[in-house]
Order: C-alpha cells, then structure tokens, then sequence
C-alpha cells in the first residue's frame, strides 16, 4: 500500500531524532509522468515513470548534512538518520544554517485559490499521441518545411510535502501538460530549425496542437536563406520568446547566494536605478494556474508578493534563511531545493511593467536593427555585467523586417542595457516569467 507523503515525512523526523539529530527538516515528492513522440505520423518513442523520494537534512549543533533516497522502506528511514547524522557530526560548522522559529512558518495557505492542480483525469498515451501526430502534420504542410524533427506530448503530476522538527507540516499538488514541435525548413547546408511549444497546469489551457506546429513550421522558414550583417552598433529588439533571459540576469544578480559572495554585478546597488524610471519587476507566487505559484517555499516559509525593483529602483535580494542570515536581512520566502540538496534562494513567478507601444511599434521606432529569436551559449561576467552571447533572427530596415540573419556576436553591459530597455505590450501572462518584447537602444554586433 502507497504511503502518504505526510507519514513518510513524519517518520523521517522520527528517525533523525532517535538517531541523535538536534533538529531536522525532510522532503518527500511523488512524481508521474507521461511522454509521447512522433515521428512521420507513427509512435517513434514512449515513456512513463513513477516514484517517490524522500530527503532528510539533519542539524548536529551549527554542522549539517543532507541524504536523499527513493526506497521508503522503514528500514531506509532509520539509516538515513544515521548515516546523515553522521556526515553532520564530521561536518564543517556551518554558522548561518538554521530552520525557521515556529512564528515564521505559513499558516492557512489556500490551495484551492492557486490551482495548482487539475483534476482532470490523466490523458491517455493515445491521446498524447494523436495531438503530437496533429502538431507534426500542421509543421509538416507549412511550405518550405522539409522534416519536422521531433513532436512531442508529456503530462506531469507531482505531489509534495514538507516537515520540520520545528512545527511545519504542509503539502500540495501540481500538474503540468505540455505539447512541443520543431520543424526543419529546406535541404542540405540551408536547413533551418525553429520550435513552437506550450506548456500548462491545466489541460483545458493547452493551446491547440496544429497552431503550434504551423506556427513552428512558419518559423522555421521564415528562417530560410540567412545572411551575416555587417560588424556595428545597433538597437537590438529581443522577441518575447526569448526577453526573459535578460531579466533572469538581473534575478541572479539579486540573488542572495550572488551578493553574499560577492559575485554580482548589481552588489552594490540597492536602493538605486536599475531599470527605466517607469518599469518594476514584481514576484507574485500567489498567481493562479502560474507554475512558479506556490503557497509555502522550501523551508516553510509563506510566500508572498514583493517588489524586486519599483519604479526602476532596487529594492531587495532574493533571500532563503541561510543568505539572510549572511547579509544581516529578513528572509524573503524564496527558499527552493530538491531532495537531495540544502535550500538555495529562487524567484517564483516575476513579472515586468509592460509598455504602451506593440511589437509592432518597436520593430518600427527602431529603425535599422536587429530583431533577436534566438540565442546560442554565453558569456558573461557576473561580476562586471559584461554581456556577449551568440544570437540569430532578423534584419530590420527603416522599421520592416528584410531577412533572417544568423551568426551574430551581440555584446553590451547588463548594467546598462537594463537601464536602458523599451518593453513592448505582448507578454504571455501565463508564464512564470511575463517579460515583454525588449528594445535594447545600443549593442555591439559582430558579423561579417
């Protein structure tokens, strides 16, 4: 019989103080999950996994240890006790690990307003298959489309739950459908490749599998025949697919774990302009039917909506107990770990100001540019901000798009190139990260 995650927990903390543990916290998660690919209309692949694991981490004084397991055997209970006791009794003496004080933990969170999990009866491998198989043949009929490399389906549901030896105890659900496709666009050395995805907790929110393999069959020829521009400096508008990955760089620049070490670009700028005057960048891990939403972090901690930065200016770090414990601050509630591992800070949902102009508008304001879908590997400095990445997309002249260029170097400042972003009106409000269209004014391109 199928324990329940809240019995597991509870004897893990059972077994951590029997075996001489002054203090402990555990997490136990019980995961399913359903994949389907296709390939020229026939079932090319098919995968279904369950399990549960379970982690321990142990206090011994100030010295710490986690262990992790996927047998919940009472008899691996206990030797997990032991044997991370142990580990943490020859530890080194960790000063700022801790669990939270009982008046810190959350109370009365409400699950049902999160929507975290929908009730829906788990599809069916025939039915990931036929929508996979959908998506192909919509990428496959788009003209100048050659092959279409991969269509995909996959359904999730995790159930989690946390303890600790100070009083928390608290679990919820989440599920997630998702439905992918890439489609390869001419012959030979020409080949072009682009994608088109979705990915929802509830399964009525997916949206419809030919739209997302025609839109990723049109994206991938309109890739065809790319040209190298000329070596600048440019505007560079980066699409809504990919405009997040410059706010993610300023969410590392503000994580705890970052400034505690001295390793962030934006160290020593709190309570100063980051971002335009006009924008802020929100964490709400309250949003329904968001897979960054959540009612409690990973030490038990209430989650709650917070300004990361108002009106262009910073206003704090992203903290879990261990980094606010270093910089002398208030925990933030945004403690993430797994089994197997300490808690480590993490955003959930974030989201920034939108503009008043469309996609459309920026793409015509800016005149001659680059239009950004794609970008490959990385460097950047997290000290400095110094950004350089590998990028693709279009060209655009006196407003209009021209044609698709790859093989780009775009480098700048983060620093300066946050402070200086046009956001466009077309973010995707489901997602963890609602980050529109960004119009950077001036980049550095390397081309031929």
């Amino acid at each position: 019989m199928t324990q329940a995650l809240e019995d597991l927990t509870q004897k893990l903390l059972a077994a951590a103080r029997s075996a001489g543990a002054d203090a402990a916290d555990t997490k136990a998660v019980r995961a399913t999950s359903l994949s389907v690919d296709v390939r020229g209309g026939k079932l090319e692949q098919a995968e279904r996994a369950e399990g549960t694991d379970i982690g321990l981490r142990v206090f011994v004084g100030q010295r710490t240890a986690t262990v992790a397991a996927s047998d919940t055997s009472q008899r691996t209970l206990e030797e997990m006790a032991e044997r991370a006791v142990a580990m943490a009794r020859e530890a080194p003496e960790d000063p700022f690990a801790t669990l939270a004080e009982p008046d810190q933990l959350a109370r009365d969170w409400n699950l049902a307003a999160l929507e975290l999990y929908d009730p829906a009866p788990e599809p069916s491998p025939e039915v990931l298959l036929e929508e996979a198989a959908r998506a192909e043949a919509a990428a496959q009929a788009v003209s100048g489309v050659s092959q279409v490399q991969s269509a995909s389906g996959g359904y999730g549901r995790q159930e989690i739950h946390l303890a600790t030896s100070r009083g928390f105890n608290g679990g919820y659900a989440r599920t997630e459908r998702g439905l992918s496709c890439v489609a390869i666009a001419g012959q030979g050395t020409g080949m072009e490749r682009d994608y088109d995805s979705d990915s929802r907790l509830w399964q009525g929110d997916l949206r419809p599998a030919e739209e997302i393999g025609r839109r990723a069959g049109e994206r991938a020829a309109a890739r065809l025949q790319t040209r190298r521009p000329a070596t600048g400096t440019y505007p560079v508008l980066f699409d809504e697919r990919i405009s997040s990955s410059l706010i993610g760089h300023l969410l590392s620049a503000v994580n705890g774990q970052a400034v505690a070490r001295g390793a962030s670009f934006l160290r020593d700028a709190l309570g100063s302009q980051v971002l335009p005057e006009g924008l802020s960048l929100v964490e709400d891990p309250h949003r329904p039917r968001t897979p960054g939403s959540r009612p409690f972090d990973g030490e038990g901690l209430p989650t709650a909506r917070r300004a990361i930065v108002e009106a262009g200016i910073l206003k704090g770090w992203t903290l879990d107990l261990a980094t606010a414990r270093k910089l002398g601050q208030a925990p933030t509630g945004n403690a993430a770990r797994s089994t197997a591992a300490s808690p480590s800070p993490s955003n959930w949902n974030v989201a920034l100001t939108q503009g008043s102009a469309s996609f459309e508008d920026l793409l015509r304001d800016m005149g001659t540019g680059l239009l950004v879908t794609s970008m490959i590997g990385s460097t950047i400095n997290p000290n400095t901000g110094d950004y350089s990445r590998g990028a693709s997309g279009f060209w655009v002249e006196r407003g209009e798009i021209t044609h698709p260029v790859n093989e780009i170097t775009i480098a700048g400042n983060l620093r300066d190139m946050l402070r200086e972003i046009v956001p466009a009106n077309d973010a995707r409000q489901h997602l963890s990260r609602v980050v529109p269209s960004l119009l950077v004014p001036g980049m550095t391109l390397a081309g031929a």
